[in-house]
């Protein structure tokens, strides 16, 4: 059984490609999707493809369209979603991605240190596993296949 695995959070550190490590030592049969992690494609997509934009409101509205239709398609294809809140970062996308997990009851593993435990008490409570590491949550993904 292959499973797919949306990796939501954010793209200034290298976490996504730790998992994916360490699932492929691991041997796991699993695929990844996430958002799109090219900041600057995300930021203009819009504009490329609905043409200039009269203002940056309208910028980012146009590119706020296209990417959350992107996030909705990939994520529904997903089996499980892994959000990861960073100690450096705003984590808005990363907090609409898994409360949009919990509303389409998509199985969902957040990563979070543990500086964050109050701010995401809410949504932690509704995560199937809260854990501090990429390797605490590969472990729960090699888990599933024991």
């Amino acid at each position: 059984m292959e499973l797919t695995v949306y990796l939501a959070g954010e793209i200034h550190t290298p976490w996504r490609e730790e998992i994916k490590t360490l699932v492929s030592e691991k041997e796991l049969p699993i695929s990844f999707v996430s958002p799109q992690t090219n900041h600057d494609l995300s930021d203009d997509i819009g504009a490329q493809i609905l043409g200039k934009q009269p203002n940056k409101y309208f910028h980012d509205d146009a590119a706020s369209s296209i990417n959350n239709l992107r996030t909705e398609v990939m994520m529904k294809k997903s089996d499980i979603v892994i959000a990861l809140f960073g100690e450096e970062y705003k984590q808005w996308n990363t907090a609409m991605d898994a409360s949009r997990a919990v509303a389409e009851g998509k199985p969902l593993i957040i990563i979070r240190p543990e500086k964050l435990i109050h701010p995401l008490k809410e949504l932690s409570n509704k995560a199937n596993v809260v854990c501090e590491s990429v390797e605490q949550a590969v472990s729960v993904l090699e888990y599933i296949y024991q």
